[in-house]
């Protein structure tokens, strides 16, 4: 069996969907879903309003339980509601990847699936998937953990038609490519506070800064997600160098729990973070991959180091220079800037050798002023044109400059 403690892909599941007439997406049924304790450990059931077809695995470090369906709607599902039985920690839930949903519960001890299967009902067509989850030992938790290979899982969602090409240093010649990174989406919600969402509301400001940059003219945008859809942090960068993006800028709204931290912040790459604060926020986002069900087993820091190194010798005087650039934009249309504007941190998503890379928190949803602005739609676009000025300035400033590096 591999790593995987138990794989399940039941593609029947669609079949007696379609045979039987259904359309749309399965939808939760939140009375007859719940986690319970057992005396052998724990026990999952979810209903769905149809079959579909799906798979369970675990994964360690920490200990996590995580369950892939194709695709179920999980609107009306709250995982506060969901989340009963003492030895699950946390659940989250929401889109993964284009086609599918996922499940994440987070383990409070090492369990191990002794059963998982989906029944379904012959008149309703509806579905109820039941898990039960046994105690065991840490040791033989992290033997079995991993995640597991489906076929044709690697194949769905694919970009195949975003093709690597070779791009040189812009000189103001040739349009601008820039790529959009709203943060979080599907399963991972970034910050959540006063009803609203960070994943939300940073796709709907990347959708309108695109129409802002677009209608400047002489300018691609491409944008890492379009949906409420989970995108890995690996597959963020590699999506810019397979369009060639001139400049990478990710778009964050976080919250803190201490502080009355507000206004925008302007990050850079860094081995070391410029303050404690920025090292906890690093680290909070450079956590979405593990938080959202992602193995991280093959990680390689020293690759990473050898990123950051590269990074700084000609792209991060660059993304420097674009930070500067941004802060000044933003104070010349009174935007409200954080007292240290601009700082430095080891994002996942800025460490691209070749691409300058910055990471815009355009408030904190912490702050009340802050969250009444993002929610503001004449702010947003004053934010927008800001940051479309700030990037066309930077853009000739930059252009000057590259005949005075050696290529």
């Amino acid at each position: 069996m591999r790593r995987a403690i138990l794989t399940f892909f039941m593609v029947i599941w669609a079949g007696m969907a379609a045979a039987q007439g259904f359309t749309g997406l399965a939808r939760v049924d939140t009375e007859t879903t719940l986690l319970s304790d057992t005396r052998a450990g724990m026990g999952l059931q979810i209903g769905l309003s149809q079959g579909v077809p799906w798979r369970i695995f675990t994964l360690d470090g920490p200990p996590r339980l995580v369950l892939d369906f194709r695709e179920v709607d999980w609107r009306g599902a709250d995982p506060s509601q969901i989340d009963r039985a003492e030895g699950a920690l946390a659940v989250r839930m929401g889109a993964f990847r284009p086609g599918w949903s996922r499940m994440v519960v987070d383990l409070g001890a090492p369990y191990r699936v002794a059963r998982a299967d989906m029944a379904i009902d012959a008149d309703s067509g509806a579905a109820l998937l039941r898990v039960d989850l046994q105690d065991t030992t840490p040791d033989i938790f992290a033997a079995r953990a991993g995640v597991p290979t489906t076929p044709g899982w690697d194949r769905q969602g694919r970009d195949d038609g975003m093709r690597a090409q070779p791009r040189p240093r812009q000189r103001g010649e040739t349009p601008l490519v820039v790529v959009l990174d709203p943060g979080h989406g599907g399963i991972d919600p970034g910050a959540d506070q006063g009803g609203m969402l960070e994943k939300d509301l940073m796709l709907q400001f990347a959708l309108e800064l695109k129409e802002v940059l677009t209608r400047a003219g002489d300018i691609e945008v491409v944008l890492t997600r379009d949906s409420d859809r989970f995108v890995s942090l690996e597959r963020r960068v590699a999506i810019a160098h397979r369009v060639g993006a001139d400049l990478f800028l990710s778009l964050h709204a976080d919250a803190l729990s201490e502080g009355r931290a507000h206004g925008a912040t302007v990050y850079t790459l860094s081995d070391s973070a410029s303050d404690a604060a920025s090292a906890a926020l690093a680290e909070r986002h450079n956590r979405a991959d593990m938080l959202a069900g992602v193995d991280l087993t093959g990680a390689d820091d020293v690759v990473a180091d050898v990123l950051m190194d590269l990074a700084r010798m000609e792209t991060q005087p660059r993304a420097e220079a674009l930070a500067r650039a941004i802060k000044l934009g933003l104070a010349e249309r009174d935007l409200p800037l954080n007292t240290r504007a601009l700082r430095a941190a080891g994002f996942s998503v800025l460490k691209s050798p070749d691409i300058p890379s910055v990471l815009v928190e355009l408030g904190f949803l912490s702050s009340e002023r802050d969250r009444a602005n993002l929610s503001d739609a004449a702010w947003r676009a004053r934010m927008a044109r800001a940051l479309a000025d700030s990037i066309a300035a930077w853009r000739i400033a930059d252009a000057a400059q590259a005949d005075l590096v050696r290529q």
